[in-house]
């Protein structure tokens, strides 16, 4: 299970302020952006991302992705919580044919379809969205060249994780990629809880590494902490 780095470099590009997140408002602002509705994406920041718009951010984090991974472009390519698919964009731009894009929200499937309609048609046609758990996709084993899930699996309770990480494995060939947020020490972990609105699961890099591995994972992992 290697320590990989693709998505750290865009996270550490943001400043946060954890104080003013954990305020008398916060569990109501956890309770909307659990329903990861137009509030989560593009609604008021105390919500979730402020406005998740398409920048182009996530071109470097492809490219290093599929130079690590050796990617060959008629793999088969799945984002387990996809959100608005700007990463699955952009591998489609690096030439790569089939991916599919899966996420449990409704709007952020909507508002893909509409993005990559007025951008781009042929990555429409070829791409496949559905609306759904990570704990579940319908489709057959050891069907996707590369698998990978990036700040989802951690808003997974304990019995929804071991599921999802086990779908993964029953899915995926064998190169898989999970990032999750963690935390090494105390103060990374008070600044997690005061940040995270959707966090269901806290646990440190060894915890994560026991519960993937247990659970039949081999893939590699990326841990973003909060200092």
């Amino acid at each position: 299970m290697a320590l990989v780095n693709f998505v750290t470099p865009l996270h550490v590009a943001s400043k946060r302020d954890y104080l003013a997140r954990m305020t008398a408002e916060k569990p109501e602002c956890m309770r909307v952006a659990k329903k990861y509705g137009k509030d989560y994406w593009d609604g008021n920041r105390k919500y979730g991302y402020g406005g998740y718009k398409y920048d182009g951010r996530w071109k470097h984090a492809a490219k290093a992705i599929a130079k690590y991974y050796k990617l060959a472009v008629d793999d088969w390519i799945m984002d387990i919580g996809c959100g608005k698919g700007f990463l699955l964009y952009e591998f489609h731009k690096l030439g790569f044919k089939e991916t599919i894009g899966v996420d449990t929200s409704n709007y952020a499937i909507k508002a893909a379809e509409k993005h990559f309609i007025e951008s781009s048609e042929e990555f429409y046609m070829t791409a496949g969205w559905e609306v759904n758990s990570a704990t579940y996709v319908p489709l057959w084993s050891n069907q996707i060249d590369f698998i990978y899930s990036i700040n989802v699996l951690h808003n997974l309770c304990y019995t929804e994780l071991k599921q999802a990480i086990k779908e993964m494995v029953r899915l995926g060939k064998q190169k898989m990629y999970i990032c999750v947020e963690s935390y090494r020490n105390e103060d990374e972990l008070y600044n997690l809880q005061c940040w995270a609105l959707t966090c269901q699961s806290f646990y440190s890099p060894d915890d994560w590494k026991e519960i993937l591995a247990d659970n039949g994972y081999k893939g590699d992992v990326e841990f973003i902490y909060f200092p």
